[in-house]
């Protein structure tokens, strides 16, 4: 039964941590895939061919890939304010710095420098919500969160669409504009952070004493509870199989993520829209899967199941890809992005729901970051492939369905996971509860 302590205490600290979290993301998310807008008229400008344009905008992931396990554990052992204020500066300028981009080399160097500089915000902020929310609540508060990389597309792509028409403007590109624009948030956010963020709610003095206690009770009680084998070490959240599965999931979500924040814009854009028009249509889809994405990780939490509900929207995206890759008018590649929207956004939420059953302490900040890790390389392979087979054949559709495949496999390994008891995401919700 919920008490009327254990309602006002997830009330204020949803209110106090989740707006403020999506904001952050939200930034972080346009930093991340504004090159899509950028490629509109810097390809041209620089002579990046499509193979070139995949390669750097994928090699990203890579420097991402480097440093996302010791940065989330320094997060664990610093504190969530100090690290995350210190990622958002650092990639604040390193994003900035996409204007001084003149060649292949630069634009590698610089976008794997800024892969380096933000490891560690997205898993440092799953964790964080870790330290924050009970189990039963996690699906859903992850689902808010990660509506701020929609919400990103919904409203960045008309704004980077506007900010390329500023070509010429004090002798700087469009693109540049939009590198030095979009850069300025992060760095200011970054300050806002070290005065609004609170580590964890034992220092949460916004919290009245009988909220503080049932929370921090609550987290002991569940960290307490977690079934035999759980992970508390470095080396648990490093080599546990289930760690390791959970990345090659998350493997061929990335791949579907990133193609769309990357290519998605240049599918609308051989369309004959102007940059404009493609920023308001990129828009839409993302709008969509939004709203989709909050109910499908609020039923995921009130019926206690993951697998199903990741598996279900894998094979959703999977079907958006082929459909985008045989469409032929506007209307049709639009309704085919909705669905892959729809689908890699949904299901995101319950499998971030997974690491925190089986794991804790250094071991979840070490297995949480090995997932993000190793499956946001999908991020570059994604990408990558797309443009490379753009080049071979002139067009979309082979990149799209092999795209779709990996995203296929993620719904298989979820399921040989669920069937083995790799996750046990269901029964281990279920234990936590009674």
């Amino acid at each position: 039964m919920t008490t009327e302590v254990e309602t006002r205490t997830l009330r204020k600290i949803t209110l106090r941590i989740i707006p403020f979290v999506m904001l952050l993301y939200f930034v972080a998310f346009i930093d991340r895939v504004n090159i899509g807008f950028a490629a509109l008229t810097m390809n041209k400008s620089l002579g990046f061919s499509p193979a070139v344009f995949g390669f750097g905008a994928g090699i990203f992931f890579f420097g991402y890939f480097l440093f996302e396990v010791p940065s989330n554990i320094a997060l664990h052992k610093l504190g969530a304010r100090i690290w995350i204020a210190r990622v958002m500066i650092t990639w604040g300028l390193i994003s900035g710095a996409m204007v001084f981009v003149h060649g292949s080399t630069s634009f590698y160097v610089t976008r794997f420098l800024l892969g380096a500089a933000e490891a560690g915000f997205f898993p440092g902020i799953i964790l964080y919500l870790s330290y924050w929310f009970p189990a039963r609540q996690r699906a859903a508060v992850t689902a808010w969160f990660m509506a701020a990389a929609s919400l990103s597309t919904a409203l960045g792509s008309p704004i980077s669409g506007a900010l390329l028409q500023m070509n010429g403007l004090l002798g700087l590109a469009g693109w540049q504009w939009m590198f030095l624009l979009e850069a300025a948030p992060a760095i200011l956010l970054g300050f806002v952070v070290l005065g609004f963020m609170t580590d964890r709610p034992e220092q949460a003095k916004w919290l009245a004493p009988d909220e503080q206690n049932w929370l921090t009770a609550s987290l002991r009680a569940e960290n307490a509870n977690l079934p035999p084998g759980a992970g508390h070490g470095f080396w648990q959240g490093l080599t546990d199989p289930r760690v390791l599965a959970l990345s090659l999931v998350y493997f061929g979500t990335s791949a579907g993520l990133y193609t769309l924040g990357i290519w998605a814009p240049q599918i609308i854009k051989q369309f004959g829209l102007t940059s404009l028009q493609v920023g308001f249509v990129n828009a839409i889809p993302a709008v969509i899967s939004i709203f989709a994405m909050v109910l499908w990780a609020r039923n995921s939490d009130r019926s206690n199941e993951r697998t199903w509900h990741v598996v279900i929207m894998c094979v959703l995206a999977a079907i958006g890809l082929v459909l985008a890759g045989i469409s032929t008018t506007i209307v049709t590649v639009l309704a085919a992005l909705t669905l892959v929207n729809i689908g890699i956004s949904s299901a995101k939420p319950p499998l971030w729901s997974m690491p925190t059953l089986f794991l804790s302490g250094t071991a979840a900040a070490t297995g949480i970051a090995t997932i993000n890790s190793i499956g946001n390389l999908g991020g570059f392979v994604g990408p990558y492939m797309i443009g490379w087979i753009k080049g071979v054949t002139g067009s979309f559709a082979g990149g799209l369905y092999f795209v779709a495949g990996l995203v296929m496999l993620s719904a298989v390994l979820t399921l040989i996971l669920a069937r083995i008891g790799g996750t046990a995401a269901t029964k281990t919700t279920q234990n936590i509860h009674s």
